[in-house]
């Protein structure tokens, strides 16, 4: 109700492309809010308790009532907090527009990235050509706009730029066999990722790129060492 104080929690990690997509949410609608850094290795209490179910970050924690799932934490926050700017369009079609891009995202990207880099090492020609196929759809759907969302940052902005983001970074950081092949062979991609980086919602929460390295050679060493 209008007047009562409202408390906002984040349970965050700092490299999650999940918890980024929270934080850019809460950025961009002028949330005020507190960022609760998780240990993922040792998991605290309050995070097991508000998300026993998948035990993971990120959790939205709304005057004590939690959120989880990143994807739905966004249109949460976005249905919650109505003042401009929106994140997901009003009209009913293309609502379901970005929610069907945005679910072909996590279906699709992730899998595609784990399995053809995080594991097997350099991907073969069909894992490459598989990612680069993914994105070469989305930029299609990005067309000439200078956001999925049009003039401003969207619902599928907010959720796939974390994704590509961390591609960026593991590009850079293990053998791809991509290198130079994205910026290109995806300008659109490519213009579209920096004007979203100059955006002070997403700026503020850009982790370090060599931290990002480090983190991702430890947690692909431990993927790999488990699986031999």
């Amino acid at each position: 109700m209008a007047g009562e104080p409202t408390e906002v929690v984040l349970l965050s990690f700092w490299s999650s492309p999940f918890a980024m997509r929270a934080r850019i949410a809460l950025a961009e609608k002028g949330v005020p809010h507190e960022i609760r850094e998780e240990n993922l290795g040792d998991k605290s209490d309050l995070l097991l308790s508000m998300n026993p179910v998948h035990k993971t970050v990120p959790v939205l924690i709304h005057n004590g009532k939690p959120v989880c799932e990143s994807a739905l934490i966004v249109q949460y926050i976005d249905e919650v907090w109505t003042q401009e700017p929106p994140l997901l369009p009003s009209d009913p079609y293309e609502r379901h527009r970005a929610r069907f891009w945005v679910d072909f995202v996590d279906t699709k990207m992730f899998s595609v990235m784990r399995s053809g880099w995080f594991v097997k090492g350099v991907p073969g020609e069909g894992a490459k050509e598989e990612l680069m196929e993914t994105f070469k759809l989305l930029e299609t759907e990005l067309g000439e706009k200078a956001y999925f969302g049009g003039e401003r940052l969207g619902y599928l902005d907010v959720s796939f730029f974390p994704y590509y983001l961390w591609f960026h970074q593991l590009d850079k950081t293990v053998e791809t066999g991509l290198e130079g092949e994205i910026e290109a062979k995806l300008p659109k991609l490519e213009g579209w990722m920096k004007r979203c980086t100059l955006r002070e919602s997403v700026s503020e929460i850009l982790p370090d790129p060599d931290k990002l390295s480090d983190y991702i050679r430890q947690i692909r060493k431990k993927i790999i060492d488990a699986q031999a």
